[in-house]
Parts: C-alpha cells; sequence; structure tokens
C-alpha cells in the first residue's frame, strides 16, 4: 500500500512558476513509475507527466513540454513538478499517481494504469 499527499498549489500569475510535491509513503516508493495527471472543471483527466522508477527516463504532454519538468527524489520518497511559464489553461487539480511502470501510466485512458493516487492539490493561474 502507497499513500501520496500532493503539496505545493496555490494561485500565481500567468508567467509564475510552482512547484508541485508528492511525498509517498512506505518503503517501496522507489519501485513504482510515478506520474501527474490534472482534471479541470467540466474537463477529463489529462496525462501530464510520468518518469520512471529510477527517474532516468521522463515524458512529458505535448502542452506541457518545454515548461514542466518531473523529478523524484527516491531518498526522500517525493516526486516533484516544476511547472514554469504558467498559463491560465493550465488552471487544475493535479495529481500524482503512482504504477508499475511509466508506460502504464502513460495509457491511452488517462489514469487507467495508475496504482495509486493522492488526493489532488488545486492549482489557479489567473491573467
Amino acid at each position: 500500500q502507497v499513500q501520496l499527499v500532493e503539496s505545493g498549489g496555490g494561485l500565481v500569475q500567468a508567467g509564475d512558476s510552482l512547484r508541485l510535491s508528492c511525498t509517498a509513503s512506505g518503503r517501496t516508493f522507489s519501485r513504482y513509475a510515478m506520474g501527474w495527471f490534472r482534471q479541470a472543471p467540466g474537463k477529463e483527466r489529462e496525462f501530464v507527466a510520468a518518469i520512471t522508477s529510477s527517474g532516468s527516463n521522463t515524458y512529458y504532454a505535448d502542452s506541457v513540454k518545454g515548461r514542466f519538468t518531473i523529478s523524484r527524489d527516491n531518498a526522500k520518497n517525493t516526486v516533484y513538478l516544476q511547472m514554469n511559464s504558467l498559463k491560465p489553461e493550465d488552471t487544475a487539480v493535479y495529481y500524482c499517481a503512482a504504477g508499475q511502470t511509466s508506460r502504464q501510466l502513460r495509457a491511452v485512458v488517462p489514469g487507467s494504469g495508475a496504482d495509486y493516487w493522492g488526493q489532488g492539490t488545486q492549482v489557479t493561474i489567473f491573467a
């Protein structure tokens, strides 16, 4: 069992930056690929980024590529999402998720390959 707790959301202006953190309980964090997803009001859940268990490979949605960076610190059981050049369309609840592989986290149906989810953190960007 893995419990995930996100933090770092907030209300910022377009062009600003935020860093989200997701801390996991348990001693198996390093075995899991990790991902970030988001869901805006009235929209379906969307894949944002994923990272392999070792941190050696990362993957991004086209909409955030070049602006967001996912990273992890296995010694701290934490995965991060650095978000730069934020836009109003980035407004959403952001969720972290753990899965067996990064490929599963990038499933066609966003989030269908995740084993565990955090509770989400709100990110709001105003123009």
